[in-house]
């Protein structure tokens, strides 16, 4: 359930040095607790300012995860090359989907292995000199991010499919375009306009003309009673709204299908289908929250 909040400012009388129109908007601010302070050109009427707030649940579009393939070997060029060659199938796997699906990085580290002794408390330590080097260890590293969510179980499961020696969790989150940023900016005009409408019927008035419409919502927060600007975060609820598209119907918040696989890397290059089946798991985009105000200032009649 909402709270429509609305604040309603009534113009006191301008101070007689006051200029009225643009200059009087440009007056610096007064001093906090002054008996008299310059007021907002727009406040020289009745006025209702009313702030839209609205917040709405958005499906994460965006997935990042990693893994990790070791390989030990006497030297660092073979052990480089072996954990190269366990990254390369799987790499071309993941590109075939296209950098606008799946974007993978991959790097290469390599750190030498000394022998080990224990010291005089029995602590194990390496000794570290250039000719105690026993083996090389290298890692090759592999970032995957998840541009459609529509293939990351696939995308998950190739991976864990190539056996790994770890593989980190899944990270969501959302990026909203900027059809859902224009939708939602609306969203707040019009929940402006309807507590407007709601405060002004409750206080046995109603609206005018508009006087200023504010995406930023930060003009609904200017206090000409202790001495403009005197800005602060707000208190009002938020009312719940739902994406629609343009035929007026609701947007479903439903996990999209997977989409077709894309064609195989070579025969025993990469994990094959059965494998990928059996290590796919149910991975669902969670819910991300998006809110937004805006300040529109009525005349009241």
């Amino acid at each position: 359930m909402r709270r429509l909040t609305a604040a309603l400012l009534i113009a006191a009388a301008l101070p007689a040095t006051a200029v009225p129109g643009l200059v009087a908007a440009q007056t610096p601010p007064a001093t906090i607790g002054e008996r008299y302070v310059p007021a907002p050109w727009w406040m020289r009427d009745p006025v209702i300012a009313s702030v839209g707030h609205v917040r709405t649940e958005v499906a994460a579009n965006r997935a990042t995860f990693g893994a990790t393939f070791l390989s030990i070997d006497r030297s660092a060029a073979d052990a480089s090359r072996k954990a190269a060659d366990q990254v390369r199938a799987l790499s071309q796997a993941l590109a075939a989907y296209g950098v606008d699906k799946v974007r993978v990085e991959t790097s290469l580290t390599t750190r030498p292995l000394y022998d080990q002794y224990r010291d005089e408390n029995g602590v194990l330590r390496d000794n570290a000199r250039a000719d105690q080097i026993e083996r090389y260890q290298a890692n090759a590293n592999v970032s995957v991010t998840i541009r459609d969510v529509s293939v990351l179980e696939r995308v998950y499961a190739t991976v864990i499919a190539a056996q790994p020696t770890s593989a980190s969790a899944v990270s969501f989150n959302l990026e909203p375009d900027n059809a859902t940023k224009t939708w939602l900016q609306g969203e707040a005009v019009k929940d402006a306009a309807r507590r407007a409408r709601e405060a002004a019927s409750n206080a046995g008035t109603s609206l005018g003309g508009v006087r200023v419409i504010d995406p930023t919502g930060r003009a609904c927060e200017t206090d000409v009673l202790a001495g403009w600007p005197s800005y602060s975060s707000g208190s009002g609820l938020a009312t719940d709204v739902d994406e629609v598209v343009a035929t007026g119907s609701r947007i479903e918040r439903q996990y999209a299908p997977s989409a077709a696989p894309p064609p195989p890397p070579p025969p025993g290059a990469a994990p094959s289908e059965a494998q990928i089946d059996a290590a796919r798991l149910a991975l669902q985009p969670p819910l991300r929250e998006l809110t937004d105000r805006a300040c529109v200032v009525y005349e009241l009649n």
